[in-house]
């Protein structure tokens, strides 16, 4: 099938939304996602699920939305020429969980379709995403773990799907001004179409689908791994770098605001506390500065000794 079918994969990204939550409640232990139905004025609407103070998740966010109109935004277009005057659909899943412990890593995950159309003409379309994780502690293997499970989402599609993805994401979520990778990296893909419809939406369910299974074996080793004052601080002040990449460069967030989304959906990646020291430096040979000098810097974690 090569046109696109926007209603299959709407179900597709409901029923992901639901999973997510449903298996993060349980891992949590404690709270449940608060739903809140939204409706853009503009035209289409969502269901954003936010929890805060969680035996596990400081605060989560697992955001659904649809939305649609008859103008992209000059950024778009200014992007993609083609695009104008077509009107257009987006719609996908994103999420953003911080837990509390210092030792279980911040992570991120998004899958989203676009479709752009226009009478008489081919529809534009295509699919988007990933997933990346974000330590403040690292551990070699959770990062071999994580990039192990990112690879088996992509062996099916061709042996060339997981470096390409790989290097996208570290080339992606890299914080320009500060000239550091934002964490170990992951997946990330844009523009998805060459592979036909079919398969390119099998590749975007494979991936969405393996973000459990690449997350919650980490936050179950690490949970309860002991932490002071000196671990929250540094959580504190890297976060201030996860808040500055997502304002200053994530994608997602600036089409979002600028096709008027809803603030408080797009905004729900922000951590709710976070620290910015001037000029801060970690000790030498400590295990903050460990974070920087191993773990920020490129690696194939898939032949970690």
């Amino acid at each position: 099938m090569n046109q696109p079918d926007i209603m299959a994969v709407k179900a597709y990204l409901l029923e992901l939304q639901d999973l997510i939550c449903s298996t993060l409640e349980i891992a949590d232990g404690q709270q449940r996602f608060h739903t809140d139905k939204w409706v853009r004025k503009a035209g289409g609407g969502g269901r954003t699920r936010v929890m805060n103070d969680g035996a596990l998740f400081e605060q989560g966010g697992v955001n659904f939305s649809h939305v649609h109109g008859d103008q992209l935004p000059a950024s778009a277009t200014a992007h993609r020429p083609e695009l104008a005057g077509r009107t257009f659909q987006a719609l996908g899943v994103s999420l953003v969980l911080h837990p509390h412990n210092p030792h279980v890593p911040t992570s991120h995950a998004n899958v989203r379709f676009f479709l752009a159309e226009k009478e008489g003409e081919e529809p534009v379309w295509w699919f988007g995403g990933g997933f990346d994780l974000t330590p403040y502690y690292g551990y070699d293997e959770d990062c071999q773990h994580w990039h192990q499970v990112a690879k088996k989402a992509c062996d099916p599609f061709g042996p060339e799907i997981y470096p390409r993805f790989k290097t996208w994401c570290d080339d992606y979520f890299y914080i320009k001004h500060r000239n550091e990778p934002r964490g170990i990296g992951g997946l990330f893909f844009d523009d998805l179409n060459e592979l036909g419809f079919e398969q390119s939406f099998a590749l975007m369910r494979s991936i969405g689908d393996a973000f459990l299974p690449a997350y919650v074996p980490i936050i179950e080793k690490r949970r309860d791994t002991a932490y002071g004052e000196q671990e929250r601080d540094f959580q504190l002040h890297r976060r201030g770098r996860y808040v500055e990449f997502n304002l200053v460069y994530d994608r997602g967030t600036l089409f979002g605001l600028q096709s008027g989304g809803r603030t408080e959906s797009i905004l729900m990646s922000l951590p709710p506390e976070v620290r910015w020291s001037y000029d801060w430096k970690p000790e030498p040979g400590s295990a903050e500065a460990r974070l920087y000098d191993h773990y920020l810097k490129p690696h194939n974690w898939l032949e970690l000794e």
